[in-house]
C-alpha cells in the first residue's frame, strides 16, 4: 500500500513531511485536507488525529502525526537524511528548535498576515510575532554562516525541518537577500534531486480560494 499523507499545500508543516517523503524516494500520495473549510475538525479526520492537525501519515494500518515524527519514520525506513549517530542529538536539537522557534512562529505569523480576513487581523500580535520570527531567523543565519548544512557535512532532517516555511511566496517578514547564509542554504536544498516547491508538491493553494 502506498503511503498517504493527509496534507494541504499552504502548510509548512505538511511541506516538511511531504518534502522528506519526496526526497527520500518513499512511495507516497497526497490526500487533500480542506483545512480552510473545517476539514481538520471533521469526525473522520479527528479519528485519525485527535489533535486536529496536519500532516497525518497513513500506511498499512500505521498512523503517524506531527511532521517531525513522520520525518523520522521516513528517514529510519530509508536510511536517508540521517547524520552519523554521534550527530543525531544535534539533528534532533534543531528539529525541536524549529517546532518552537522556527516553524512554530513563522507559520503563525504567515497565517495572521495572509490568511485572516482584514477585519480579523491582529496588528499587535503580528508585531510581537514578527520580532520573535526575526530573532529566530538571526539565530539560523548565524548558525549557517560558514557551513553548508545544519548538522555535519550532508543534508539531514534538520535541514528539511528548518526550511519548511522559508520556501513559501507569501510575505511574513522574511527577506532571503537580507540573510545571505540562509539564502545560499535554501539554494542548496532546492538543488537536491527531486526537490519541489510547496504548491507543486501538495494540493491546496491560496489561488484556489481567490
Amino acid at each position: 500500500m502506498t503511503a498517504r499523507l493527509h496534507c494541504f499545500g499552504e502548510s509548512g508543516n505538511c511541506y516538511k513531511a511531504a518534502l522528506t517523503l519526496e526526497l527520500a524516494g518513499y512511495p507516497w500520495e497526497p490526500v487533500w485536507l480542506d483545512f480552510f473549510h473545517g476539514g481538520a475538525r471533521r469526525p473522520e479526520f479527528l479519528a485519525l488525529n485527535e489533535m486536529g492537525e496536519a500532516p497525518v501519515f497513513v500506511e498499512d494500518g500505521t498512523v503517524l502525526t506531527q511532521s517531525c515524527v513522520i520525518q523520522l519514520h521516513v528517514a529510519e525506513s530509508t536510511g536517508s537524511f540521517l547524520p552519523p549517530p554521534e550527530l543525531r542529538p544535534d539533528m534532533l536539537r534543531w528539529m525541536f528548535w524549529d517546532g518552537q522557534k522556527g516553524s512554530g512562529q513563522q507559520g503563525a505569523l504567515r497565517f495572521l498576515m495572509n490568511f485572516l480576513p482584514a477585519d480579523r487581523r491582529l496588528p499587535a500580535a503580528e508585531t510581537w510575532l514578527a520580532n520573535r520570527v526575526g530573532a529566530a531567523l538571526g539565530t539560523l543565519e548565524r548558525h549557517l554562516a560558514g557551513r553548508e548544512w545544519m548538522v555535519g557535512e550532508a543534508p539531514s532532517l534538520a535541514d528539511l525541518a528548518c526550511c519548511g516555511y522559508l520556501f513559501y511566496p507569501e510575505p511574513f517578514g522574511f527577506d532571503r537577500k537580507a540573510l545571505p547564509a540562509i539564502d545560499a542554504w535554501l539554494d542548496r536544498i532546492a538543488a537536491l534531486p527531486g526537490w519541489k516547491p510547496p504548491y507543486a508538491l501538495m494540493p491546496g493553494n491560496p489561488a484556489d480560494r481567490a
